[in-house]
């Protein structure tokens, strides 16, 4: 008996609005290119574009007249990455009962659409916090199987002796299972307060704090460092944000397995009533202008490759007899 197969149903496929699609590919900013639409510069399907047009795999796109690659428009999303300083006293949630400042609160214009942020920082913690429009990087560099390390830099109050020290590192036994330091640095301090670089490599909430209650000290304050390769730039301070590089983004890819690649990007358009360039004409036989004029050409005869033959030895002249 033949069985016939279920149907398989079908998604429709995902409207995006114009400006969302061209700016994704490279071609400028969301405002700039709905000033194109509006001047009239955006043609879908061999018609002009309007603010609110929305687009689907297959339209054909021109930008003054240059129909655009479907690649470039509807590939996979470039993986961005980036990093802000967060402050201390903004939450890592979307909203807050209380009405205290969160983290989204602060994204730039820049990161419009689906952003999501690597991990969490405490309410009273603050430093390096990486975002990301790539889900599943995030959801990989989040998981425990990785390894990845985080760097904090701690300011405790209380002693703390070569046992505490001992003990953080080779292990405790926590309500959620057992954690431990893969590191302990000394960084000074005075007076009860004491500076201390640590290293782990989870990231379960609060636990840089009660690994170190655990041993009756308190922590007063806490910034994160880094977080895998990725170190908080000296030179940032509380609440700025910044793009990191191509390499950098890669090295985060490599580090969990994540697929390394980029969707191609299309060429931006030449602004309207740009003059295009127009090369003077060289004479006949002149190099190209802005290169190096080619090496002359000898018209003689190349050198023989037959190895010069070696002079004869001249005997030494005999010493004059004696008389």
């Amino acid at each position: 008996m033949i069985v016939a197969p279920e149907p398989v149903h079908l998604e429709p496929a995902r409207r995006e609005r114009i400006q969302k699609v061209l700016a994704r590919a490279g071609l400028g900013s969301r405002r700039a290119i709905e000033g194109w639409i509006t001047a009239g510069r955006v043609f879908i399907n061999e018609r002009m574009a309007r603010l609110g047009d929305r687009v689907v795999s297959g339209d054909r796109v021109q930008v003054d007249g240059k129909r655009l690659p479907a690649k470039a428009l509807y590939g996979a999303e470039r993986t961005r990455v980036w990093g802000y300083y967060k402050p201390a006293g903004v939450m890592c949630t979307r909203r807050d009962e209380s009405g205290r400042p969160t983290v989204f609160d602060a994204l730039p214009a820049e990161l419009s659409g689906r952003w999501v942020h690597v991990g969490r920082l405490d309410f009273n913690t603050g430093g390096l916090l990486l975002w990301t429009n790539d889900g599943a990087l995030a959801h990989r560099l989040m998981h425990p199987g990785t390894g990845i390390e985080r760097e904090y830099a701690v300011r405790v109050l209380g002693a703390v002796d070569g046992r505490v020290i001992d003990h953080l590192r080779a292990g405790i036994r926590l309500e959620d299972g057992p954690a431990r330091f893969e590191s302990i640095v000394a960084m000074g301090g005075a007076g009860a307060n004491h500076w201390f670089s640590v290293i782990l490599k989870e990231g379960r909430n609060h636990l840089v704090r009660r690994l170190w209650e655990s041993q009756g000290v308190t922590v007063s304050r806490l910034l994160r460092l880094r977080f895998g390769p990725i170190a908080l730039p000296r030179e940032r301070r509380a609440g700025e944000w910044w793009e990191l590089r191509k390499k950098e983004v890669q090295t985060l890819q490599s580090l969990c397995g994540y697929p390394v690649g980029a969707a191609p990007r299309a060429r931006p358009p030449k602004p309207a009533g740009a003059t295009p360039r127009v090369r003077p004409a060289n004479p006949v036989g002149a190099a190209p202008t802005g290169r190096p004029p080619p090496p002359v050409r000898h018209t003689e005869p190349p050198p023989s490759r037959r190895k010069p033959r070696r002079p004869r030895a001249q005997r030494p002249p005999e010493p004059p007899s004696a008389a």
